[in-house]
């Protein structure tokens, strides 16, 4: 006879066994969403268990209703069909199109902050969208005009999911490109990341024939189209980071060096990588280039900065600042502050 003491043991235990699995085939939903293929020792090295347990959670998901296709043999993969019903949740389709729209929105806008989940979020409910919702919202898409500040690039919601997808495959790509001065070319990369700077949308990339990391304006692809070689990305640069020093060093007609009396850490404070290449000299002297439109100019930005600094080069600039400190000193004597 079972006494209560172990009917109590015997219903926690099953109880956290169930939880256990449905944790662990949710894992695997969202894995199945995250690319077009994984082979069954992929997906056991991720989730950290046996490719037979993996085997019976793909049973498991099938009886469940989640189209998992499969290939034969041992180069064989699994992947989530296309049309299947969105996971975890069950939407019908006028909240799958709101949801799809919704992220869609919050990703060009940049509303929530962080554009890549939005992106990645969109990316995976599309790929198991029925094709009477996905075709709605592409008409959608082609219907939709955003409205956008003077200086703000245009790009098209169609091209910035194909950039975060190329991204997500990690397969090499053929890519259409215009540089600022309208040359078009063709280039083959290895997608890495996408990166919002708040004002534009850049596609980082190995550019394979120059065997080099190379940014580009999103706004300014043509086209992207998989070649169906898979890459693997042997150490990669920090996308922000190379984002930052290219916006930095773009090219502008001309640089001031200066030389800041400040650490490093409190250089990149009052200059952000994004306006400025910087470099230590010392432990307190930070050498910094800036780029801009002319000489006055370059004086008006050092001005507003106000701080202490000394202009390395070139003279035009130096003498800018003193005719720009001269003009300031002048007024202030004279009461009238500019």
């Amino acid at each position: 006879m079972t006494g209560p003491g172990q009917i109590r043991s015997w219903s926690c235990g099953t109880l956290h066994d169930v939880i256990s699995t449905s944790a662990r085939l949710l894992r695997l939903v969202s894995l199945l969403s995250a690319r077009p293929s994984w082979t069954c020792g992929e997906l056991a090295d991720h989730m950290a268990v046996t490719e037979r347990t993996v085997r019976r959670d793909i049973a498991r998901l099938r009886e469940l209703g989640y189209g998992v296709e499969s290939d034969p043999g041992p180069w064989g993969g699994y992947r989530l069909r296309a049309g299947s019903r969105v996971p975890p949740l069950i939407l019908d389709d006028e909240e799958a199109l709101a949801v799809a729209v919704g992220l869609r929105e919050a990703a060009l806008s940049g509303v929530l902050g962080g554009d890549q989940a939005a992106l990645s979020a969109l990316l995976k409910l599309r790929q198991v969208l029925p094709s009477r919702i996905a075709d709605r919202l592409g008409e959608m898409d082609a219907a939709f005009v955003h409205t956008t500040r003077p200086d703000a690039p245009q790009i098209a919601p169609g091209m910035l999911l194909e950039l975060a997808g190329a991204c997500r495959r990690a397969e090499r790509c053929r890519l259409s490109y215009r540089d600022r001065v309208g040359k078009a070319t063709v280039r083959d990369v290895d997608p890495y990341r996408l990166v919002h700077t708040g004002r534009r949308w850049y596609f980082v990339a190995r550019d394979v024939t120059r065997d080099e990391w190379r940014t580009f304006r999103a706004d300014r692809v043509g086209q992207i189209q998989p070649t169906g070689r898979p890459v693997e990305l042997v150490d990669p640069p920090d996308p922000a980071l190379l984002v930052s020093r290219s916006i930095a060093t773009g090219a502008y007609p001309l640089y001031v060096t200066i030389r800041l009396p400040l650490p490093m850490d409190q250089a990149l404070r009052l200059i952000p990588q994004t306006v400025g290449t910087h470099r230590p000299e010392s432990p307190d002297a930070t050498i910094v280039d800036i780029g801009g439109p002319d000489a006055d100019g370059l004086a008006r930005y050092l001005l507003s900065l106000a701080t202490p600094l000394r202009v390395l080069s070139p003279d035009d600039v130096r003498q800018a600042l003193l005719h720009r400190t001269r003009e300031l000193f002048e007024d202030n004597v004279n009461g009238q502050p500019r």
